[in-house]
């Protein structure tokens, strides 16, 4: 959004967890991320009509009528937990909630770097983002504990992690939600 700057890149003002998004991963965020020049946002637009707020939870109007239907469908990222991670943020501030961010990012990395077989990056990410810090660090531990990784073609790696990811995440549904046209 022109104008519109947002010095967090790992949380947007929205709720989104952008640090965990394929598209910043790649260095490319279409979103009000990244600055200059990005898609129209009609929150970035919102925020600056409200004197900068730097996120919506800050706003004495949140939630408002933009968050009647925002988190129906997903986009490059998982939108379903954006009102609990904002609560988050919200009630332990925006320095711990990155800490938990930035220990996220790097399981990701670890999972993208180590464990992709160039079909998981979307079901990495969200897994990332659903499941709770504890649950992914379980599953990290768990990956450490196979004795016969090292044996294993990546695509049986990442075939591995993807079963353990899934069975940790029980009955959420790590695909992501598209609107269908």
């Amino acid at each position: 959004m022109k104008g519109f700057n947002r010095e967090n890149q790992l949380f947007s003002l929205c709720g989104l967890n952008c640090g965990l998004c394929p598209m910043h991963l790649n260095k490319y965020c279409p979103g009000c991320g990244g600055g200059e020049g990005n898609q129209s946002c009609k929150i970035a637009k919102c925020s600056m009509e409200h004197d900068g707020v730097q996120y919506c939870f800050q706003c004495s109007e949140y939630p408002c009528e933009k968050y009647d239907y925002i988190d129906d469908f997903d986009s490059f990222i998982t939108h379903r937990s954006r009102r609990a991670d904002m609560e988050k943020a919200r009630r332990f501030g925006i320095e711990a909630y990155n800490v938990e961010q930035t220990e996220k990012a790097k399981i990701l990395d670890i999972l993208l770097s180590g464990f992709n077989d160039g079909r998981k990056k979307t079901l990495f990410c969200a897994a990332v983002n659903l499941l709770e810090l504890q649950e992914l660090q379980t599953v990290l531990s768990e990956i450490e504990r196979q004795s016969d990784m090292e044996t294993l073609t990546l695509k049986e790696k990442s075939a591995f992690v993807a079963g353990l990811l899934q069975d940790t995440a029980e009955n959420i549904d790590l695909k992501l939600r598209k609107k269908k046209r």
